[in-house]
């Protein structure tokens, strides 16, 4: 890698392998298998720290939704001594010590704001800028291969809901919800039911708030475990043998037959999470639902999920949808045309982040050895016809 510059121009880097954008589990998991390739990149990380969305924005009691062993990086397994479901700070070491064992050293603070592909000369030309500091610093890489691992969950989705701006009270997005110790004794209302609504509910009934989360259609809750075994881990299993329909039929009704006590997953009965429809309108320290009823409340919570931000840097429509992901699903929407890669994007979490990483590294490797053999074979060449001559 060198770099050249001319007075008031962005400073030029060309760069002798990828350039990765995202120094999340995707990014870092290619950029440890190019690192064992012996294959040069640059990794480009907007925020000051590998994982800033696990690290900077999930909520404390947050662990692993899957089993430890469907979640770990390519060529590094998690420590023994780690349960099965990880928590946030375990995982966060985990990814620390990953980046570690491979020398994977991000440049933090460059936040890409342009990448397209050159006809003229066929490599990628991105644009970043600074991110810390007061002085804009401007960066156009060059390179030969782009990897985009900016993942599934880049930007906060804000809901436009009537009202909300005048609504008064607290409102954040579950991105920047902690804890709910600060909102002991008040009536939230958490908007979505995934993963982090349910998580976030759950939370604030266990310091003392009073949650209610909105539900605007059927939700099929599975419990964690299934006859002793992690319920994803027995879908797989079943996968092998049975079509998805019929599968999940199964998985339901054994849920149905398990789930008598709810308590001990964690959701609670006596009415402490109150289950209301969807949302109408906001008024000034109200909120009027869709079926007439009007709640008090003090704080809202939107856990209204998470989108790609692919569409507002890159400069290419033909691999990638409007919508951010790549067009073809899993397990071949890694792959691009004219050295463009895609990790992460697989809707499958980290153990369709870590296959992408897989295919990704073997195959950029595969095309930089072969190009380094071919100049081998040439440079003696070159040498023999000076010497005869």
């Amino acid at each position: 890698m060198f770099s050249f510059s001319f007075s008031g121009q962005p400073r030029c880097v060309w760069v002798n392998g990828p350039v990765i954008v995202g120094a999340g589990p995707s990014g870092l998991g290619v950029a440890a298998g190019l690192k064992e390739g012996g294959v040069p990149y640059v990794l480009l990380e907007r925020a000051d720290c590998i994982a800033s969305l696990w690290q900077k924005h999930t909520y404390d009691r947050l662990k692993l939704h899957l089993p430890k062993q469907f979640c770990q990086l390519p060529k590094f397994p998690f420590p023994q001594h780690y349960p099965e479901y990880p928590t946030k700070k375990q995982f966060i070491d985990y990814l620390e010590s990953y980046a570690s064992h491979f020398d994977i050293n991000p440049q933090f603070n460059e936040c890409v704001e342009s990448a397209k592909y050159d006809e003229a000369c066929h490599l990628w030309r991105v644009k970043t800028v600074s991110t810390s500091g007061s002085i804009r610093s401007e960066v156009e890489y060059i390179c030969q291969w782009l990897v985009v691992a900016t993942g599934e969950n880049a930007e906060r989705v804000m809901p436009e809901i009537e009202g909300l701006k005048n609504f008064g009270g607290e409102v954040i997005h579950a991105c920047d919800y902690k804890s709910g110790e600060n909102f002991r004794g008040k009536n939230v209302l958490v908007v979505g039911c995934g993963n982090s609504g349910m998580e976030v509910s759950l939370d604030l009934c266990n310091h003392h708030a009073k949650p209610s989360m909105v539900v605007r259609s059927s939700v099929h809750v599975l419990p964690r475990e299934i006859f002793g075994k992690s319920s994803f881990e027995l879908a797989i299993f079943m996968l092998k043998w049975l079509p998805v329909w019929l599968v999940d039929k199964i998985l339901l009704f054994l849920a149905w037959m398990i789930l008598g006590n709810m308590e001990k997953y964690g959701l609670k009965r006596p009415s402490e999470i109150s289950v209301v429809p969807g949302i109408k309108r906001f008024s000034c320290g109200m909120v009027e639902l869709v079926n007439g009823e009007k709640l008090e409340i003090d704080s809202v919570v939107l856990a209204t999920g998470y989108r790609s931000n692919v569409p507002y840097w890159l400069q290419e429509t033909e691999f990638f949808s409007k919508n951010g992901f790549p067009k073809t699903p899993f397990p071949n929407g890694w792959k691009g045309k004219a050295g463009l890669y895609a990790a992460g994007f697989t809707k499958k979490g980290l153990s369709g982040a870590s296959a992408d990483a897989t295919r990704i590294s073997q195959d950029i490797a595969k095309v930089w050895k072969d190009d380094l053999r071919q100049k081998k074979q040439k440079v003696p060449t070159h040498r023999r016809c000076i010497s005869t001559f």
